[in-house]
Order: structure tokens, then C-alpha cells, then sequence
């Protein structure tokens, strides 16, 4: 591959090409292998491209809810994130693959692509982030579905595990995302004439 930076200033033994497997002591076909090796890399590439725009989002969160609950929050997603990434190269490791590593390749590669460059509103970035989950989501489905039908329950393991993970990282940004807020709802208390005898009725709540 020609590509910026890719070849180094001395001599290397190449011992083994990319996109291949080696013999590593699972007793799997050499296909199986191949196949899950090559579909497990395209989720490395496309949580590397995950980690790279949340901690864009993380680095760049601000308002009165974002700056410092949703700052935390995607602290939780970038600590997830890097689990999964390691979990998931080991296991192409295991089957005798070679995950990638250059970024370009990662983009290129990755079934999810890094937003355009710039600011936006926090909105914005978290739907961009709930985008990308669920399209993780949907792609790991597929392997978890045919690494079942190949006999392939070391893959089925790590994969649902990582799956169940970014339903929850979804599901939280999901929630974060619905049409409510605390900011809101203090303005509306506010905003009513005092009553302190006020009674809470199906007609008439207190808020």
C-alpha cells in the first residue's frame, strides 16, 4: 500500500501480510479463520474512528448540561471504547490476523466515517455519536450471526459482550438526547404564581 508514512527508514522483515492469517492453535479452518479475522478488523477500524469523535466531542463539550455532565459521559464512552478496541484485536490475534493500525487504512476500511471537521452544537455531535452506535450495533449483529454459523463461539463471546456494551453507550445517549430537560422544567416552576397550598391534581400538577 502506497500510503504517507508507511514505510519506515531501515530495513524490516516483513513476516506476515495484512488482510492474512498464520497458524495460532485454534482449531479452526483456515477460512473460518480468514473470514472472521478480515470482519472482526473492519470493527477495530470502526471504533478507532468512534474513539477519534468522541474525544473530539469530549475535549470540545460546553453549556450549562454539557460542560461538565456530558464531559464524564463521554469519558464513560472513550474508557468503553478502548476495552473494545483491545478486546477485539486480541481476538484477531488469535485467529492469526493482524489488526490494523495505520489511520487511513482505519478510515478507509471503518463502515462508519469521522464527521466533518469543525464545531457544532452539542446536539449535533451526540446524534452523530448515537448514529455511529447503532450502526455498530447493526454490524455486529451480522458477524455474532454468522461467527454462530461457523462454529466460531470464541468470536460469538468477545462480540456479545461488546455488543451488549454499545446498546448501553447507545441507550445513554439516546436518553440524553430526548426532548426533556431540568432547565426547562425549573423555568416552568418559576414562571407560575406562588401558591403554597397549592394541591398536585390530575388537572392541575404542580408542574
Amino acid at each position: 500500500m502506497n500510503q504517507p508514512y508507511m514505510q519506515p527508514g531501515h530495513p524490516m522483515v516483513k513476516r506476515q501480510n495484512p488482510q492474512t492469517v498464520k497458524g495460532s492453535g485454534i482449531s479452526l479452518d483456515h477460512n473460518v479463520r480468514l473470514e472472521m479475522a478480515y470482519e472482526l478488523d473492519k470493527h477495530n477500524c470502526a471504533l478507532h474512528v468512534a474513539l477519534h469523535q468522541y474525544n473530539k466531542h469530549h475535549w470540545l463539550s460546553e453549556g450549562a448540561e454539557g460542560f461538565i455532565s456530558l464531559h464524564h459521559l463521554l469519558e464513560e464512552h472513550i474508557a468503553k471504547t478502548i476495552e473494545h478496541i483491545d478486546k477485539i484485536g486480541e481476538r484477531i490475534a488469535r485467529l492469526g490476523g493482524i489488526p490494523t493500525a495505520h489511520p487511513v487504512v482505519q478510515h478507509e476500511m471503518s463502515y462508519i466515517k469521522c464527521e466533518a471537521e469543525g464545531r457544532y452544537t452539542m446536539r449535533d455531535f451526540l446524534r452523530n455519536d448515537l448514529e455511529h452506535e447503532m450502526k455498530l450495533q447493526q454490524e455486529l449483529r451480522k458477524q455474532i450471526k454468522r461467527a454462530h454459523e461457523l462454529n466460531d463461539f470464541g468470536t460469538v463471546e468477545v462480540l456479545e459482550e461488546v455488543l451488549l456494551d454499545r446498546e448501553d453507550l447507545a441507550y445513554h445517549l439516546y436518553s440524553v438526547l430526548e426532548d426533556d430537560t431540568l432547565v426547562r422544567g425549573i423555568e416552568h416552576v418559576f414562571s407560575q404564581p406562588p401558591d403554597k397550598n397549592r394541591k398536585a391534581t390530575e388537572t392541575t400538577p404542580l408542574q
